[in-house]
């Protein structure tokens, strides 16, 4: 192994408009995270917020969350908990004082140091889909298994997009690389084709580890210097209802060790693993939530955690999943409500039902991701992409999703409703008067080019303009646009001898086995 001390260190190129990613195939927004400037919304007053808090504390004292993992069980019992097999209750001043240790606000820093984050306060960031097991696009023009060609091209949609900021899990599962090395292969991928933050799933030790000491090598670190400030994240799921198993648990205490971020998010759905009430799921959600970063607290404190939601509804005809419904709309919002009063940074999804990138696809996403904006939420999961509640991951659909991230960082932007005396325009509308148009007027003039948001995607030409130009629906110029992308990418530099490390570092792992399948 190289010495990680005296190599050449070599960030991974420059960030924003001007990194290296193959020809401008658009003109994009440059790197820039947004600033959420609007006032959160917040449905709860402040009976609402004491009556949530109070039954999040009272399913901790009086119902309890099982934890089917021993070393945690062992922690929790030195900590003074009641442990009743795997059953563990917890008070509320303990969960209390525990939360307090975690801080409002970090950085994460990859290995370009360009694309740092910082999690929490007004910063909103938004990721990848993660996860699907499943691909779509509209040359195969059906759903597929994932394998890692089109993972690594979704991997190359996530380094291209500046206004994509952390690259979560798998974008989509290549399921022909076998699950003992899955993590190995794809992290390479992960780590060579793009330069922001990076997460490991906590899914056995041996993934967890072997990410960690990748995401190392990558940046040209020392143990120490990894150990130092978060350079990556997890994010687990508990159980709903009321359970955290083995494997998340443990991955995320190894993380808290050596100072990584962690991202604890209950996937409850109201009126199957949670409540039909939307506050009694918020509430069972935060219970499941808060005993978890108590204990990484306990074992590490100040150690960065952020809460998470994943609060929905099910069809109550079908019992399948909805995104992106009036409930999810508002229990988005009572969570944020909710982070804010425990002093956490929040984790929120841009998810949807739809199985295919059409109209329903648009508007439940759209519906998830202003829910995120009036949620205060901090880190955006599956913000680009996600189809079919999670089981599929599509290019055109991540690139309709990046259209709408690009319009709320323009959003943000506070020029827009500046009032200085250029925007308020006195002189101009004197001078156009009551009969003139301001299309010639020097104030137009010096400001067409950046007055407004210019998209990318979006066709704004008449009926008669686009049909001239060959009446391409958004999902096929979507899909056009995944081509010429993806055909002129270029991988973010990487200094060879990193590189090499790393290739070296997945061939022993794979000899030696990889890690092993039943967790």
């Amino acid at each position: 192994m190289a010495d990680t001390n005296t190599r050449k260190r070599r960030g991974g190129g420059r960030a924003g408009a001007a990194a290296r990613r193959g020809a401008a195939v658009i003109d994009q927004m440059p790197w820039n995270p947004p600033i959420n400037i609007d006032r959160p919304t917040e449905p709860l007053g402040p009976e609402g917020v004491e009556a949530i808090h109070d039954g999040a504390m009272r399913i901790l004292e009086e119902i309890g969350i099982e934890f089917y993992n021993q070393e945690a069980l062992e922690i929790l019992r030195e900590a003074g908990c009641i442990i009743n097999g795997d059953n563990v209750r917890m008070g509320r001043d303990f969960v209390m004082e525990m939360v307090a240790k975690a801080p409002s606000t970090f950085t994460i820093t990859p290995r370009n140091p360009n694309h740092t984050i910082e999690i929490g306060g007004k910063t909103m960031l938004f990721g990848n889909v993660s996860s699907p097991p499943n691909y779509w696009d509209m040359e195969i023009g059906k759903k597929v298994p994932g394998n890692r060609e089109m993972c690594r091209n979704l991997l190359k949609l996530t380094q291209y997009f500046d206004c994509i900021h952390f690259a979560g899990g798998y974008p989509v599962e290549p399921v022909d690389l076998h699950a003992s090395v899955r993590h190995l292969d794809v992290l390479y991928d992960k780590l060579t084709l793009t330069d922001k933050a990076m997460h490991a799933y906590s899914l056995g030790k041996e993934r967890v580890e072997d990410v960690m000491e990748m995401v190392r090598i990558a940046g040209g670190l020392s143990h120490e210097e990894f150990e130092a400030s978060p350079r990556m994240y997890t994010n687990i799921n508990s159980t709903s209802p009321l359970k955290h198993d083995h494997p998340m648990i443990d991955g995320c205490l190894r993380l808290a060790r050596r100072g990584q971020a962690i991202v604890v998010t209950p996937f409850t759905l109201a009126g199957a693993m949670a409540p039909v009430t939307m506050s009694g799921a918020v509430a069972q959600s935060l219970a499941e939530a808060l005993c978890a970063i108590a204990l990484f607290q306990y074992v590490r404190p100040g150690i960065p955690c952020v809460i998470g939601t994943f609060t929905s509804n099910v069809d109550m005809k079908s019992g399948a999943p909805a995104f992106g419904t009036p409930e999810y709309i508002r229990s988005t919002q009572m969570t944020g409500q909710m982070a804010r009063f425990y002093g956490l940074p929040l984790r929120s999804s841009g998810v949807c039902a739809a199985n295919v990138p059409d109209g329903q696809a648009v508007w439940e996403t759209s519906n998830s991701l202003w829910a995120a904006v009036q949620s205060g939420t901090n880190m955006v999961y599956h913000a680009a992409g996600w189809l079919e509640g999670g089981l599929i991951a599509s290019p055109e659909k991540f690139i309709m999703d990046c259209e709408i991230l690009q319009q709320i960082q323009r959003y943000m932007q506070p020029e827009i409703c500046a009032t200085g005396p250029d925007e308020i325009a006195l002189e101009a509308i004197r001078a156009v008067g009551n009969d003139g148009h301001f299309f010639g007027i020097q104030h137009t003039q010096d400001r067409y080019t950046t007055a407004f948001y210019q998209p990318f995607l979006s066709d704004w030409k008449n009926y008669e303009g686009w049909e001239v130009a060959g009446g391409i629906w958004t999902a096929e110029r979507a899909h056009l646009m995944f081509k010429e992308i993806i055909n002129s990418f270029e991988a973010p530099p990487m200094d060879e001898a990193i590189r090499e490390e790393l290739a070296d570092f997945v061939a022993r792992r794979k000899a030696e086995g990889g890690a092993p399948t039943d967790f």
